[in-house]
C-alpha cells in the first residue's frame, strides 16, 4: 500500500507511514497544515488502493449541519414513509477539510462515528463500512471565523501529523506527473477490503516486550507530571501509543517494536493531548509550537528515560535517569 500510495504523493514516505499506520491500527488521523499540500490526494490514494473502498469529502463551513454529514430521513411520497439518505460519513475513507471551520454541533457529530464506528439518526443506530478511516485537516495559519476542536474530540484522533511543502526535486516531479493528467486517475488497487481487515489483525501480533509497555505508560504518565504542562495525556494516549507503535513496526517489516518506534510517535500521537500552561506558551512562544512540544517531549522522557537491558542481573530494567 504504502509504494502505491506514493506514486501519487512524492516525497513524504514518512507521513504516508504514520496515516497508513493509524489505519492499521484502526486509529484517526488528523492534519494540521496549509493548502495545497496533498491532503485530499493522499486520501482519495489511500482509497483507491484499496480495492472497492469509497471515498467522500466533507469541506466544512460555519452552517454545515449534522445531518450534512450523518444523513438524514427524507419523506418518499411514493412509499408514504421515511427512507434514510446517508451522509458521506458512510464512507471507506472520509476527509474533513477544515475541521476547525464547523460549528461544535456539527464536529461533535463525528464523536460517535470515529469513536464507535456508527452513528444514530432519528434513534436508529447504523454502523459505518469497515475499514474506516477519518482524516480530518486544520489550517494552522488562518483562525478568524474558526472553533477550536474540544479535548474530547482531539483525544479522539489516533495521530496529528503535518505533510508540508514538497523539495524542490519533488515539485518538479509533481509538475511533470501532471502534464498529462493527474496520476491518481492511473492509480490501481493493489488490496481489498479483506487485506486491511487482516492487516489490522495482524498489528494485534505484533510481540511488544512488557519493558516496553511499562514504559510507554511511565512517558504518558510523566505527560501529567512534567512542567508546563497543565493537563497530560490520558489512559487513551498510552493506548494509542502502544497500538500505534505495534502498527509502525509492522509497516517497517518487523514482528517485534524497538524503542526507537515509540520515540518515533511519542509526538504524533501524544502532542495533540497535551495542554501546556499559559506560563509554559508565554516561555516558548518565540519558538513556535512544534519547538514548545519537542521541549515537553524532553522532559517527559528525562522523568521516564528510555530501558536499557541489564543483561549482568539476567533481566532487563530500565535505566537509571
Amino acid at each position: 500500500m504504502l509504494a502505491n500510495v506514493e506514486t501519487v504523493v512524492y516525497g513524504k514516505h514518512d507521513e504516508i507511514s504514520l496515516v497508513l499506520a493509524s489505519l492499521a491500527s484502526e486509529g484517526h488521523v488528523l492534519l494540521e497544515d496549509v493548502p495545497g499540500t496533498a491532503k485530499t490526494v493522499l486520501a482519495r490514494a489511500i482509497a483507491h488502493t484499496i480495492e472497492g473502498a469509497t471515498v467522500a469529502r466533507v469541506q466544512c463551513t460555519p452552517d454545515l449541519q449534522p445531518t450534512d454529514v450523518t444523513g438524514l430521513s427524507i419523506y418518499n411520497q411514493k412509499t408514504r414513509d421515511f427512507e434514510f439518505r446517508p451522509g458521506p460519513v458512510f464512507a471507506n475513507v472520509l476527509l474533513v477539510d477544515e475541521i476547525n471551520r464547523a460549528m461544535p454541533k456539527t464536529q461533535s457529530a463525528l464523536l460517535e462515528a470515529m469513536a464507535e464506528r456508527q452513528v444514530t439518526v432519528d434513534g436508529v443506530t447504523r454502523p459505518l463500512p469497515h475499514p474506516f478511516l477519518v482524516i480530518a485537516t486544520e489550517n494552522p495559519i488562518e483562525q478568524e471565523g474558526t472553533f477550536p476542536l474540544p479535548e474530547a474530540q482531539l483525544d479522539r484522533f489516533g495521530v496529528r501529523a503535518t505533510l508540508g511543502y514538497p523539495l524542490a526535486e519533488d515539485e518538479v516531479e509533481i509538475v511533470q506527473a501532471q502534464r498529462h493528467g493527474h496520476p491518481l486517475a492511473k492509480l490501481e488497487a493493489v488490496v481489498d477490503a479483506d487485506d486491511v481487515r487482516a492487516l489490522q489483525r495482524s498489528v494485534e501480533e505484533v510481540y511488544i516486550d512488557d519493558l516496553l509497555v511499562r514504559w510507554i505508560v511511565d512517558l504518558v504518565r510523566a505527560t501529567r507530571e512534567v512542567q508546563g504542562v497543565a493537563t497530560g495525556a490520558s489512559v487513551r494516549g498510552s493506548l494509542a501509543l502502544e497500538r500505534t507503535a505495534r502498527a509502525w513496526a509492522l509497516l517497517h517489516g518487523r514482528e517485534y517494536v524497538v524503542p526507537e518506534d515509540v520515540e518515533s510517535l511519542f509526538l504524533p500521537v501524544l502532542g495533540h493531548r497535551i495542554l501546556v500552561t499559559t506560563a509554559f506558551l508565554a516561555e516558548t512562544r518565540g519558538l513556535g509550537r512544534e519547538a514548545g512540544l519537542e521541549r515537553i517531549r524532553e522532559r517527559a522522557f528525562e522523568l521516564a528515560p528510555r530501558p536499557e537491558p541489564a543483561w549482568h542481573e539476567g533481566r532487563p530494567v530500565a535505566s537509571a535517569g
